[in-house]
């Protein structure tokens, strides 16, 4: 299944308390828990302005439901072409 980096354009992302991420966070599970299995948050980086998450699902359309589910922009969606380590060049 395809692996998408989702880039949020949140102001002040990088001072969000522990408890404002938390709330977050829920309600992100709260649109996944809808949408059903076949979309997944693995992770997500957040930055002093912008959030980047990475998500498995099986298209773009059904990432940018659950952020319209969950009131939070998704700004740019790409889709992972492939991924490289340190390993890679081995």
């Amino acid at each position: 299944m395809p692996k998408y980096v989702i880039e949020r354009e949140i102001a002040g992302a990088g001072k969000l308390s522990s408890e404002e991420l938390r709330k977050i966070s829920a309600k992100s599970c709260s649109a996944l828990q809808k949408l059903g299995p076949t979309i997944q948050w693995v992770q997500s980086y957040v930055t002093d302005d912008k959030v980047y998450c990475v998500y498995i699902a099986p298209n773009e359309a059904m990432v940018r439901e659950h952020a319209k589910q969950g009131g939070f922009p998704a700004n740019k969606v790409s889709e992972v072409r492939e991924i490289i380590d340190p390993t890679t060049a081995e």
